[in-house]
């Protein structure tokens, strides 16, 4: 099947060749990284994670996520997440493999990483998560292979997938628990030690992974003849917005907890991201910008009427994903350390190296979740689906960039 990753038009080519010049350039900077150190970013012995971690927390809430479309299709039985179903399973490969690339560079010298399997220590939250998002990875491989095989044939599953299948679903749910629980576990971070930090990083997954599928769908839509349909992408968008109400419950009651028991070593996290904190206030910037996104988002998914209208629904996605990535990122991770343990202000920006590594591990993302479309729409091509019309019969589909 990956042959029909080989072939494509120019467009598809020009943008797989636009991805591997940004993976180049930003490899070369994590050779100056690897050669140098740490010592390029903006991490010190004060905040020690940073952009990297940041994007990591993040992107395994988008590769949990993929849980909302696999439960409803295969638990009960809803067809009309059919057709994304697969490109969910892809985006989750995509994201792990992106995860995995975060640690390996915060960890500055990658063969750090085996230490892990030669001295395992089962008491360790970075064990468990280490084994959860390995073990996450193989299952999506597993399953989209198995899928999309049974599917070029014209054939059902075999059913020994089923109850992988199955198995897959508390396991998505489990690989964000055990990377909420390597913060939530930290007992000199006050910020981080808090019971809803699980179910809120569940809550904003289930939020910026669909959104960030349903902007695949439309813009799949877009550009081949492949048409996931209406009643998936609005299902999805209901998902997408009782999530982020959750989401933003639990933020709230994070604010009550902190300032309505006024102990300083809980107040100070959120002055600094929302006000600052002795003069210093790197954060505040992009937090507000995280409420306005959030605020904006909500008001355009809570209304039926704006969230059924596609362009209406497009910015409130990109509104999520954003604020999320903001608020779920940078804020969380950076602001658990500032102040640090003995009450000191010091603030961390990531450097211009860190960034364009960062941007690199997205296009490698990028590209991944690029080929896997690309192969699957194809296999489906030969099969079924094209642009859908009420009523319209299957017919052929052309697939990325051909």
């Amino acid at each position: 099947m990956i042959e029909n990753a080989l072939t494509g038009s120019k467009r598809y080519w020009t943008w797989v060749g636009f991805l591997l010049v940004v993976i180049f350039i930003g490899f070369l900077f994590y050779l100056r990284q690897f050669h140098e150190g740490l010592g390029i970013t903006g991490l010190s012995r004060d905040i020690t994670w940073g952009f990297y971690i940041a994007q990591l927390t993040f992107l395994v809430g988008v590769a949990a996520s993929a849980v909302m479309v696999v439960l409803p299709y295969y638990l009960h039985n809803y067809k009309a997440f059919g057709k994304i179903t697969i490109l969910g399973e892809f985006l989750a490969i995509g994201s792990v493999v992106m995860c995995v690339l975060f640690v390996v560079v915060d960890l500055g010298q990658p063969f750090r990483a085996f230490n892990l399997f030669l001295y395992p220590t089962p008491n360790s939250m970075l064990f468990w998560d280490t084994i959860v998002l390995s073990g996450y990875l193989i299952l999506n491989a597993l399953i989209s292979v198995v899928t999309l095989s049974a599917e070029r044939k014209g054939i059902a599953p075999p059913n020994w997938i089923r109850p992988v299948i199955i198995f897959s679903i508390p396991w998505a749910v489990s690989i964000h628990t055990v990377t909420a629980f390597l913060y939530a576990g930290l007992g000199a971070r006050p910020f981080w030690m808090t019971a809803v930090l699980a179910p809120r990083f569940l809550a904003s997954a289930f939020a910026a992974g669909p959104a960030l599928l349903i902007l695949l769908c439309l813009l799949l839509r877009k550009i081949t003849k492949f048409n996931a349909g209406d009643e998936p992408i609005r299902k999805l968008s209901v998902i997408v917005t009782y999530a982020m109400i959750v989401n933003v419950f639990l933020v709230l009651m994070e604010f009550f907890t902190a300032f309505y028991s006024s102990i300083p070593e809980h107040t100070a996290h959120f002055k600094y991201m929302y006000f600052g904190l002795d003069g210093k206030a790197n954060l505040v910037p992009w937090m507000w910008t995280s409420v306005v996104l959030s605020i904006a988002a909500l008001a355009l998914l809570i209304v039926p009427k704006w969230r059924r209208n596609f362009k209406l629904l497009t910015v409130a996605c990109f509104a999520v994903f954003i604020g999320l990535w903001i608020d779920k990122g940078l804020g969380l991770i950076v602001t658990g350390f500032v102040p640090t343990v003995l009450g000191e202000v010091v603030e961390y920006a990531p450097t211009f190296p860190e960034i364009m590594i960062t941007i690199a591990i997205y296009a490698v993302g990028a590209l991944i979740v690029t080929v896997f479309y690309k192969v699957a729409l194809t296999v489906r091509g030969e099969i079924i689906y094209d642009r859908i019309k009420p009523g319209a019969k299957p017919q052929s589909v052309e697939t990325i960039g051909s």
